[in-house]
């Protein structure tokens, strides 16, 4: 990788998402109409996702190869019934949701509460229900750049037809109700017919079950780095989607098909993190609890401190360092482009102290004992 990837204090405050900065779209989709539909909140941080109102806030739009949003949801709101093409993840921030799905939404039903991630395969309708007593909230991401858009279910789009919504196939929300026309030639979406429904595959609430990951599903890997034993190192690594950037061996994810992104969850003790590393994929830290500290470039240093629900989004072959900034453990979310491994490339200090502690990484980029890994020329 090049030496040159240089992130400036400009460059790291605009790829810095906060919470504060998070912008609401109430009318993002054809449901925004439906009574128990009209009070969600839709966001988009990073990339538009499958948004169907061209008036939505993105704060972020470079490509990262997926999309992060989310879903606010008063108590008793649902979203409603659709399918994508990509990969959709879901990540419970706050709240207690009930997931089902099925072109009826009665295939099967799932509980997702505060901590969990769920995994929707793609193709087949999912919709949710925020089953809590307060308001609920869901960090998204979809895999890939271009998403295809959505399709909707039959009755959800027959619905938003009684309330004046249509959508085009290009995927632009049309409100006759505000005076919307459809353009010219436009085709508009009609739902999907019974022959098409009964094609798509479903799944079963046990085969569902296997792609959440709550708390007591997630095993964090206690040395997945070549800097777990030293100074400033020492952060844990639960792989939830892909094998991502762990450097552990033996450690396995829970989900394993691809997705154009993988998901991990990290987590340190006060003063502990990872040293300063690289890699050739896009990475976003999305902070669960906690105060974490990045340090981004090797020289002219630039920290940016994070706190819960903020974002940051590092740029392909930046060095960057992570250190729990505060006085209690911390978990941070870490998605990284790709749907193979992410190789890390370590600083040459901490390969060198490394080496003194016993510990290099193999030719396939595990730890593993520096005595036993054969040292070649330009290694």
């Amino acid at each position: 990788m090049s030496d040159r990837v240089t992130v400036t204090e400009a460059e790291a405050a605009r790829r810095t998402i906060r919470r504060t900065d998070f912008v609401s779209c109430n009318q993002a989709f054809i449901d925004c109409r439906t009574p128990g539909s009209d009070r969600k909140e839709n966001y988009a941080m990073i990339g538009p996702g499958v948004t169907q109102n061209a008036d939505q806030v993105v704060n972020l739009r470079e490509p990262h190869g997926y999309n992060i949003g989310a879903a606010a949801m008063p108590s008793g709101i649902t979203n409603n019934l659709h399918l994508h093409f990509t990969a959709e993840v879901f990540y419970c921030f706050r709240g207690e949701f009930l997931l089902r799905w099925g072109a009826d939404g009665k295939d099967g039903e799932l509980v997702l509460r505060e901590g969990d991630i769920a995994s929707m395969p793609t193709w087949i309708f999912r919709g949710f229900t925020n089953i809590g007593p307060d308001d609920g909230w869901l960090f998204t991401t979809l895999g890939h750049d271009d998403t295809g858009g959505i399709i909707w279910g039959p009755s959800v789009l027959r619905e938003a037809e009684g309330h004046g919504l249509f959508l085009t196939s290009e995927n632009q929300l049309i409100d006759t109700v505000a005076g919307d026309e459809p353009p010219e030639d436009a085709e508009l979406v009609r739902p999907m017919t019974d022959e098409q429904i009964a094609r798509l595959r479903t799944y079963t609430a046990e085969q569902m079950r296997r792609r959440v990951a709550t708390a007591d599903d997630l095993e964090y890997s206690p040395a997945p780095f070549l800097d777990s034993t030293l100074p400033g190192g020492g952060a844990q690594l639960a792989l939830v989607i892909g094998y991502g950037m762990t450097e552990d061996m033996h450690q396995e994810p829970r989900v394993f098909n691809p997705h154009g992104h993988n998901v991990a969850w990290l987590r340190a003790e006060p003063g502990q993190g990872m040293l300063p590393h690289r890699h050739a994929e896009t990475q976003v830290l999305l902070v669960k609890d906690g105060e974490w500290e990045v340090t981004l470039n090797l020289h002219d240093e630039v920290t940016v401190r994070l706190g819960p629900w903020d974002m940051l989004s590092v740029p392909r072959g930046a060095w960057r360092a992570l250190r729990n900034a505060g006085d209690d453990t911390a978990t941070v979310l870490v998605i990284n482009g790709g749907d193979g491994r992410v190789r890390l490339e370590w600083d040459d200090e901490v390969v060198k102290a490394a080496a003194d502690a016993g510990v290099a990484t193999d030719h396939n980029g595990y730890v593993a004992p520096y005595a036993l890994v054969p040292r070649t020329i330009g290694r």
